[in-house]
């Protein structure tokens, strides 16, 4: 009786089985339209894409695997955070959905902190307010488009979206909701006063469950458009890095997770609210009911070293490219022989919350080559993921055991840079299947395979290897360090954006 996760990314929809051991039957992705960008730092998907290729992958996956779609016992969602999916009464989208990288809502933040305050966005919600986060986008909508924004009924995340058009029901997880700045995070409930003092009615938001909880079923509209059998109970869910660091066993505190896909983020499972009182990190519910999750985000991990790819001609397309790339990267020294990269090209969530700061390449001479120029990135990226656990040193946050996942893991090259950078030993796990993989254990919860999210995954979640991180070269990257460290101020002089 295998469990089927559903992970609505950037990039594709994905889809895969579990069986009722964890073990990966299958799995298949379709790809998603590129977002668009109408003007800078703006990034906007349809949602109507999102169901097509959900469709697409489900159908494809059953297909491939021969499994009996009568035999699935749930279905666990996840997907890319911070979305604003906007519905009518009759639940018709009304306009492209601002999705988690863009960056226009400044004024709409700016205009929180004057109407709330900073410290008490941080009572009311854990966290500051930052372009990425839903409410903004609503704000955003609000002012630009008042006659849409007048038809708006129903507000859902990306991958809620796709569970209402499997079932019919308005519904999110107190994970995703974290993402919205309209939870009450200690609470892990819709903040009331949050809504009244922004003046949006919260009967457009979505009914909340903890993630491991059926919460809706397959209705029969849904069932004809993928081929799962109407009844056929759906989880929660969670947002995509809650789901991911389930994925990979990031549930208690101590075990870090530091994940590379077009955005990076370094995760940490806690025991109770744990709030930095500067802002720099995420405090959100966790996708286990009673605990929470600490986290820092890089906006351009590694949507990095795709921009150098396809914008520079690096090499051609696909993972043969990446393979390049890594392969000339590895020829040069470690330090990149003082070339630095600065990923700021969407903005820069932690540490700086900066929409405006742009990214640099620094110290470049006529005798560096391309490879530079790659490690240089793999570096920069690294630094930028560095700042979240300095910042968790100075909070006091317990940091025992590293692992590593999303597409940077799989390169070998990348996990040395991590673990030397990180001066620590840097882990991955046996089967490293993102989100998707998350929701599903999440879905198996729910259909009774285990009585807990910590049974899950201390049943399926095992390590697979330790790239150890070497002395002397963690002696370099922390010189380095402190070298890209004065980058983020520096660029302020031109853009006049530090806090």
């Amino acid at each position: 009786m295998p469990v089927l996760g559903i992970d609505v990314g950037t990039s594709g929809s994905r889809a895969l089985l579990l069986g009722e051991d964890g073990t990966l039957i299958g799995s298949t992705t379709a790809d998603h339209a590129p977002f668009r960008s109408p003007m800078a730092a703006w990034a906007e998907q349809d949602p109507e894409d999102w169901w097509r290729a959900s469709q697409e992958a489900v159908r494809a996956l059953l297909k491939r695997t021969s499994v009996s779609p009568a035999s699935i016992s749930a279905v666990g969602l996840s997907g890319q955070m911070h979305g604003a999916v906007l519905l009518d009464e009759d639940g018709a989208v009304l306009r492209p959905a601002i999705i988690w990288c863009d960056q226009r809502t400044e004024q709409e933040c700016r205009w929180l902190d004057r109407l709330v305050g900073p410290a008490r966005l941080l009572e009311l919600t854990a966290n500051p307010a930052l372009t990425n986060f839903t409410l903004t986008k609503l704000l955003w909508v609000r002012t630009h488009e008042p006659g849409l924004w007048s038809r708006v009924r129903h507000v859902l995340l990306p991958k809620d979206y796709i569970r209402y058009r499997l079932s019919g029901e308005y519904a999110i997880d107190v994970a995703d909701a974290s993402g919205t700045l309209m939870l009450d995070v200690v609470a892990r409930r819709w903040s009331q006063e949050m809504m009244e003092a922004v003046g949006i009615d919260p009967g457009v938001l979505p009914a909340l469950f903890e993630s491991p909880e059926v919460c809706a079923r397959v209705s029969g509209a849904g069932s004809a458009a993928t081929g799962l059998p109407s009844g056929t109970p759906i989880v929660a869910g969670a947002g995509d890095q809650a789901a991911g660091a389930v994925g990979m066993g990031i549930t208690r505190p101590g075990t870090v997770s530091a994940t590379l896909g077009t955005s990076g983020v370094v995760f940490a499972a806690t025991d109770r609210p744990f709030l930095d009182p500067g802002g720099r990190l995420h405090t959100f519910c966790h996708a286990i009911p009673d605990r929470w999750h600490v986290m820092g985000v890089t906006q351009a991990a590694g949507l990095s070293l795709r921009w150098l790819r396809d914008q520079y001609g690096m090499a051609p397309g696909g993972d043969a490219a990446y393979e390049e790339m890594v392969r000339e990267a590895d020829a040069v020294a470690p330090g990149a022989d003082g070339v630095l990269w600065a990923p700021y090209l969407m903005g820069e969530r932690t540490p700086h919350r900066d929409p405006n700061v742009r990214a640099a390449l620094l110290g470049m001479a006529a005798s560096h080559t391309r490879g530079h120029v790659v490690r240089a990135v793999l570096e920069g990226v690294a630094f930028s993921l560095r700042d979240t656990f300095t910042i968790f040193s100075e909070l006091g946050l317990p940091v025992e055991k590293v692992r590593v996942g999303g597409g940077g893991a799989r390169s070998p090259i990348w996990r040395q840079i991590q673990a030397d950078v990180y001066g620590r030993d840097v882990e991955t796990v046996e089967t490293e299947e993102g989100a998707g993989y998350g929701a599903a254990l999440l879905a198996g919860v729910g259909a009774g395979f285990w009585k807990s999210v910590d049974e899950a995954c201390d049943a399926v979640v095992h390590t697979a290897q330790v790239t150890p991180a070497r002395p002397e070269v963690a002696s370099v990257m922390s010189y380095r360090y402190k070298q890209y460290r004065r980058v983020y101020p520096a660029l302020g002089t031109i853009y006049g954006t530090p806090r």
